[in-house]
C-alpha cells in the first residue's frame, strides 16, 4: 500500500479513538462504543503509528500547492502571470512577485492555518499519550511528533518571523506573538532534545516520518540562516549538523536526477531526508504541473485534464543552466514543443488568436501553430499584471517540469512526493558554511562538495567556488523545490528588482500575519512594515 495511503486509513482510525476519548470527557451519559482506553491504547509500534496520522495529514497541506507556490512566485525564479484578467485574483499571485503582499492574501492565511494546525493536531495527539505507559515504541513516537511539531514552527519563523509558542493542547495563555530569536531556541531546544530517541533506520518503515536525519537537517538549515534569523551566525555549528548526516552514510546522490521527482518516487530515492508522500488518489493539493505546463501537453502527457500553466520562469533564472552537459536543464522545456514520436506539437488558432497585435486583413483566418516557449515575458498592463490572452503571451516563458506529469492519476493530483530536506541541500549547506567562515572537517573543502553535486548532475567540475558561484549552483539544483526565497533572504538579494517588481522594502523578508488570524487572536502583534 502507498505510504500515504497508509496514513490516510491511520488518520480516520485516529480521529475515530479521538472522538471516543472525547465524547467520554464532555457527554457523562454515553455508552462506550469502544473498549480501547490509554492505557490499552496505542500499545504497538503500529498503533502508535496508527495515532500520529492525523499529523502527517495535516502537515500535507500547503506544501502541495501554496507554500510551494509562495516561496517560488515571491522569488526571482518564477511569476504567475496573469492573462486576458485570468489569473488575476485581485491580486494574490502578482502581489507576491511584486513584494506588494498584504495580511489579507488568502495564501498568507493558508500557510498560517496549515502550520499551526500541525501544531494543534500534535499538541492533541501528544495530549492523548500522557496516560499511556512508558516504553521504547511511546519515546520514539513522542520524539517524531515533537520533531513534526518544531519542523512546523521552523517554517512559521522562516515565514512569519514573530510566531505564539504553544505546547499543549487547550492551552489559550500562550497566544501571544513570540520574538523570532526565541522561536528560534525553542526549535533548537526541542529538536537537540528529541535526536536521542529518533531512528537511525532509512527506508519504507520510516519513510515520511522523521528520524533522527530530519532533526539534524532541520537544525542546519537553522544554522546556515542563524545569522538572519538571530543576529548570531552559527557557521560551524551548521558544519556539525551537516557531519551528523554526511558521516551516518544513509543517503546519497542519486544517479537519475529528474527521476527522483517523477511520480513514481518513493523510499528508494536516496536524495530524499525528508519527503512529503503524496497519491493522487487518495491525497489531494499536489498538482505542480497543473501550474507549470501548457494546456497542449495534455496530450503528450498522458494527462487526465488541460494544465493551466500561467507559473513562467524568468530568463534571468534560466540563465544559471549555462553549461550544455548539465542534465538538470532536462527540467525545463524551451522552444519548440515535439511528440514522443517527433511529429510537432500544434495549435490551431486564428490571425488574432495566435498574436492581439495582428492587423492584417484576415483576423479570423484559421493557422496552425507549433507550440513554441520563447524566453521573455512582456507585461501589457502592468496594473493588473496582465502579459494578454493571446496564444503567444501564452507561449511566453520556459516552463519547469520537474515534478513531471502524473499520467496514472485520474484527476489533476498527483502522484510525486515532495522532498523537503535533501541530501544534496546537506552537500551545499557545508560548502556554504566553510566559505562562510565556518572550518572545514573531514578532508571536505567548499570546493569538493560543490564538485560532487554538479558530478551528480554531469556538469563541469568547478576549478574554484565562491558564495555567489554556490548560490548560483544552489538555483541550478533546487529550482521549482520551494527554497529560493529562503536563500535569497540569506544572501541579502530578497530586495533586488525583476520583472516589473521595483520594491525593495526589507520588511518583506518575513510575511505579514494574516487578518483573520489578528482579528481571531488579539494578542498578535503584526509584523513592522504592514
Amino acid at each position: 500500500m502507498n505510504r500515504f495511503k497508509q496514513y490516510i486509513f491511520l488518520s480516520i482510525t485516529a480521529l475515530c479513538i479521538a472522538a471516543v476519548y472525547l465524547s467520554g470527557c464532555t457527554k457523562l451519559n454515553v455508552t462506550p462504543v469502544s473498549t480501547l482506553t490509554p492505557a490499552n491504547f496505542p500499545t504497538t509500534p503500529a498503533q502508535f503509528v496508527a495515532a500520529t496520522g492525523p499529523i502527517y495529514t495535516a502537515f500535507s497541506g500547503a506544501p502541495g500547492r501554496q507554500w510551494w507556490l509562495t516561496e517560488d512566485i515571491s522569488t526571482d525564479m518564477e511569476v504567475l502571470v496573469a492573462r486576458g484578467g485570468n489569473w488575476f485574483d485581485g491580486g494574490t499571485y502578482s502581489t507576491m512577485n511584486l513584494h506588494t503582499y498584504t495580511a489579507d492574501n488568502g495564501m498568507l492565511e493558508t500557510i498560517w492555518q496549515w502550520g499551526y494546525t500541525t501544531i494543534s493536531t500534535s499538541n492533541q495527539v501528544l495530549s492523548l499519550f500522557n496516560s499511556v505507559p512508558e516504553s521504547a515504541t511511546k519515546a520514539q513516537t513522542v520524539a517524531e511528533i515533537k520533531t513534526m511539531r518544531a519542523l512546523a514552527y521552523f517554517f512559521m519563523m522562516d515565514n512569519f518571523g514573530n510566531v505564539p509558542i504553544t505546547t499543549t493542547f487547550g492551552d489559550v495563555s500562550n497566544l501571544g506573538t513570540q520574538p523570532r530569536a526565541k522561536v528560534f531556541t525553542f526549535i533548537e531546544s526541542e529538536l537537540l532534545a528529541q535526536i536521542p530517541n529518533l531512528s537511525t533506520t532509512v527506508g519504507v518503515s520510516t519513510y515520511g516520518r522523521p528520524t533522527k536525519y530530519l532533526a539534524y537537517a532541520i537544525l542546519a538549515k537553522m544554522y546556515l540562516n542563524a545569522a538572519y534569523y538571530t543576529g548570531t551566525a552559527r557557521y560551524q555549528d551548521c558544519v556539525t549538523m551537516c557531519d551528523n548526516i554526511i558521516q551516518g552514510g544513509k543517503y546519497a546522490l542519486d544517479a537519475d536526477y529528474l527521476g527522483m521527482f517523477k511520480p513514481n518516487n518513493g523510499p528508494q530515492i536516496t536524495d530524499f531526508i525528508y519527503a512529503i508522500p503524496y497519491d493522487a488518489v487518495h491525497a489531494q493539493y499536489m498538482y505542480y504541473a497543473r501550474w507549470t505546463l501548457h494546456p497542449a501537453l495534455k496530450k503528450k502527457y498522458s494527462m487526465p485534464y488541460a494544465p493551466d500553466g500561467p507559473v513562467y520562469t524568468y530568463p534571468s533564472y534560466y540563465a544559471y543552466f549555462n553549461d550544455p552537459s548539465d542534465i538538470r536543464k532536462g527540467q525545463y522545456l524551451t522552444g519548440k514543443q515535439y511528440y514522443n514520436d517527433g511529429t510537432p506539437i500544434t495549435i490551431t488558432t486564428t490571425n488574432i488568436g495566435l498574436d492581439a497585435s495582428y492587423s492584417g486583413p484576415n483576423p479570423g483566418a484559421t493557422v496552425v501553430h507549433q507550440l513554441e516557449f520563447t524566453p521573455n515575458i512582456v507585461w501589457r498592463n502592468n496594473a493588473t499584471f496582465d502579459i494578454g490572452n493571446d496564444e503567444l503571451a501564452n507561449e511566453e516563458g520556459y516552463r519547469n517540469n520537474k515534478f513531471y506529469p502524473d499520467s496514472l492519476a485520474s484527476t489533476r493530483n498527483q502522484s510525486n512526493d515532495v522532498p523537503l530536506f535533501r541530501y544534496a541541500d546537506i552537500l551545499l549547506e557545508k560548502g556554504e558554511a566553510i566559505l562562510r567562515g565556518a572550518s572545514a572537517t573531514n578532508g571536505q573543502t567548499a570546493l569538493s562538495l560543490v564538485n560532487q553535486v554538479r558530478t551528480r548532475a554531469k556538469a563541469t567540475a568547478f576549478t574554484s567556488v565562491t558564495l555567489t558561484t554556490l548560490l548560483e549552483e544552489r538555483a541550478r539544483e533546487f529550482a521549482d523545490e520551494g527554497w529560493r526565497r529562503n536563500d535569497l533572504i540569506r544572501y541579502g538579494m530578497y530586495e533586488n528588482a525583476w520583472g516589473i517588481k521595483t520594491d525593495a522594502d526589507p520588511n518583506k523578508r518575513i510575511f505579514p500575519i494574516p487578518t483573520p488570524e489578528l482579528q481571531l487572536n488579539s494578542k498578535l502583534v503584526q509584523n513592522p512594515g504592514y
